[in-house]
């Protein structure tokens, strides 16, 4: 398994399958932080819906259509990322992120981030990296911002989420905007 630093005591790997129990015991842990934002948050709720959850970003993978990715900090899995699409042909992705309350404030999704772009535009050429995040997320917008992404606009009532529909803030980043190791670079 191969494994990203992110601080030297971070880093970013891959989330598998195999991993289900520990990912189901990070979601039941950190439930009320994640549920405000997080879809997932209320469906899994134990091994087996984690597992699922995890083999369709193992299945989406395979079909280089996405990918899921855990960020640890000494080891422990405080949180992630996700490439929550991934269209190779048509040259765009979307980021999705998340983190446990005692990991806040490191810098560690920005950093987490920052190399899933790496990845997208400098390995694989795509042209534009999306970010989605409904508009009263000040901190997922804030993490848009110091990646030097644009807010592009709001989808209004796009996202139906625990009996309502929220509008989503679509924010991006073109590849000729990215500087590889420099986030923000692009503002």
């Amino acid at each position: 398994m191969f494994s990203l630093p992110l601080t030297d005591r971070a880093s970013l790997q891959p989330l598998a399958p195999w991993q289900a129990a520990e990912f189901a015991d990070f979601v039941a842990r950190t439930r009320t932080h994640l549920a405000p934002w997080l879809p997932w948050a209320h469906t899994i709720t134990d091994t087996d819906t984690a597992r699922a959850f995890l083999q369709r970003y193992a299945d989406a993978q395979a079909r280089d259509a996405g990918s899921i990715h855990g960020i640890r900090l000494d080891g422990e899995l405080v949180g992630g990322t996700l490439f929550r699409t991934f269209d190779a042909v048509a040259g765009v992705c979307e980021i999705g992120v998340w983190l446990a309350p005692e990991a806040e404030g490191q810098g560690l999704v920005t950093r987490a981030a920052q190399r899933m772009i790496d990845w997208a535009v400098g390995e694989r050429g795509l042209a534009r990296v999306e970010w989605r995040t409904v508009p009263h997320n000040a901190r997922s917008r804030a993490v848009a911002q110091r990646l030097g992404m644009t807010r592009e606009g709001v989808l209004r009532a796009a996202f139906p989420f625990l009996g309502e529909r929220l509008d989503i803030e679509v924010w991006s980043l073109l590849a000729d905007e990215w500087r590889p190791g420099e986030p923000g670079a692009g503002v």
